[in-house]
């Protein structure tokens, strides 16, 4: 994948797509790996131009893609996370204060994951935390006390996987 900017995230999918964010393009762009072929990035999410509305981004940081293909993208300076599902353009806030259902609210979310019973697991920088939803909402997991140094607390986060 040919990208001449800052790439702040990486993920592949099950059908062997490289999706790459790109922060200061305010874009998700992605390329089949069994391409022979070096075609052109098609564009997955944001159209490059920085904004709130739900097609447009704010340094996108984080992606994850499930067995579904939804992709979702932490819109950091938008302090929330949007869902893009398969060829569609315009996101849907899943977690924030702008969300249909505002359970949390982020500062500035860089790093992302969802397990197996769809839940998710956020990296939220700006409140030096990580945060992960169940049935009940969003609730904080580590980094609950705020910033520091000791075992209960997180300084500036950035990515998580598992």
């Amino acid at each position: 994948m040919n990208v001449s900017s800052q790439r702040d995230g990486l993920f592949i999918d099950i059908h062997d797509t490289l999706y790459c964010s790109m922060s200061s393009r305010q874009q998700v762009v992605k390329r089949s790996l069994n391409d022979s072929l070096m075609t052109s990035n098609r564009v997955a999410a944001g159209t490059g131009i920085q904004g709130s509305a739900s097609n447009e981004l704010n340094r996108p940081v984080g992606i994850f893609l499930d067995v579904n293909l939804d992709l979702y993208v932490t819109d950091c300076l938008n302090d929330r996370i949007q869902l893009f599902q398969p060829e569609e353009s315009n996101g849907i806030t899943v977690a924030g204060s702008t969300s249909l259902n505002p359970t949390i609210t982020l500062r500035c979310p860089t790093g992302i994951a969802l397990d197996a019973e769809r839940y998710l697991f956020i990296v939220d920088q700006g409140n030096d935390r990580i945060v992960g939803s169940d049935s009940d909402g969003f609730r904080c997991l580590v980094g609950c006390d705020g910033m520091g140094s000791h075992s209960n607390q997180l300084s500036y986060p950035f990515s998580l996987s598992f």
